[in-house]
């Protein structure tokens, strides 16, 4: 399933534009990021996307069709939104709040059945949230909020989840909690949106990603969009992209350093040639299709490759060596290490010229 959007623009007012041109596309199994500053136009976009506002022109499309041209019942059963977890007041228990996700299930004027109360239930088990199940959501903090919110979205079988912000005001364990339930998610082929606050989320998790800001966009793999020109002419800060290697993979970092005067958007100009070798570890023999896909994607900058089966520890190994542009490489490294149970190390070969 492919959600697209095509020349999207929108104003409140008929004047002045939120944001124009709007264009992109994610498919089932790939987890999207939206950024930008505060006011940008990111929760606007998404009602847009999913048709609670309408666009002023250009449309959304789920495979290849008008979403205008859907009815409700059938739009919601394949889409469904998970809004910002800003505390509730409700006496509503948490399987009451699930149930409610069940509407597009039911007939007009039908009450939740004994199948429905199993789907909840079994929902609630999944995302390891069923002890909540009779706690009403004015007790629940924000974090068992955000979960149950998630849960009432995916009750419907949803092909495209679409959340808002997610995981901002939660402390790092609910982060976490989070982020790997939709990477999950998006790795059992579910189509899912995010918008963000944190660049390094969209950085480790995130197959694509798009910026919004001034009322433009820029939109591509990850690698490729969220670099340090685009940061630093986005958030109005400079930052640098680190690497953070741990025994078992390598994470992507933003460290702020301090504010810029230039909020123009540009595109990374620099694309120099290089010789890198990436090695994966996996535990997962099941993932192998899913990586020799990648590299096949890839094939044409592979100059060596070489990959064993190691019994002893049931994982396989494989390295590959690689002669071409760094944005390949990069993008290539960063989709490889999204792929749940699988380590990867890119090394790129000394800048020679420095050290004559």
């Amino acid at each position: 399933m492919i959600l697209e959007v095509k020349g999207g623009r929108f104003s409140y007012d008929n004047k002045k534009d939120v944001f124009s041109d709007v264009n992109f596309s994610v498919s089932s199994g790939e987890l999207l990021a939206i950024l930008g500053p505060n006011g940008a136009g990111k929760t606007t976009l998404l009602r847009c996307m999913t048709g609670m506002l309408k666009w002023k022109d250009g449309k959304s499309l789920i495979d290849g069709s008008d979403i205008r041209r859907m009815g409700e019942k059938k739009l919601w059963g394949i889409m469904s939104y998970v809004p910002q977890a800003r505390g509730a007041a409700t006496s509503y228990s948490a399987l009451e709040t699930v149930l409610i996700g069940r509407s597009s299930n039911l007939s007009l004027f039908s009450s939740p059945g004994k199948h429905d109360i199993e789907k909840a239930e079994s929902v609630l088990e999944e995302l390891s949230i069923a002890h909540l199940r009779d706690k009403p959501l004015s007790k629940m903090s924000g974090g068992e909020l955000q979960m149950v919110l998630i849960a009432r979205a995916l009750v419907s079988d949803p092909q495209i989840l679409i959340l808002d912000e997610p995981e901002s005001n939660l402390d790092f364990k609910n982060q976490l909690i989070v982020l790997n339930t939709i990477s999950r998610l998006a790795s059992d082929g579910i189509c899912c949106i995010f918008n963000t606050h944190y660049p390094e989320h969209a950085l480790q998790r995130a197959d694509r990603s798009l910026i919004l800001s001034g009322g433009k966009t820029i939109f591509g793999s990850t690698s490729q969009v969220l670099t340090e020109e685009n940061i630093e002419r986005t958030f109005g800060v400079k930052a640098i992209i680190g690497e953070i290697e741990t025994p078992h993979s390598v994470f992507k970092n933003v460290v702020p350093l301090k504010l810029s005067d230039d909020n123009a958007l540009i595109e990374k100009s620099d694309d120099e040639d290089a010789l890198a070798s990436i090695t994966i570890i996996a535990d997962d023999f099941e993932k192998a299709n899913h990586i020799n896909a990648l590299l096949h994607e890839y094939g044409d900058i592979i100059i060596g490759r070489m990959g064993m089966p190691y019994r002893k520890r049931n994982v396989f190994i494989i390295n590959t060596t690689f002669d071409g542009k760094k944005s390949r490489i990069e993008e290539l490294s960063h989709r490889l290490s999204l792929i749940p149970s699988v380590s990867v190390k890119t090394v790129y070969q000394k800048d020679t010229e420095q050290h004559k």
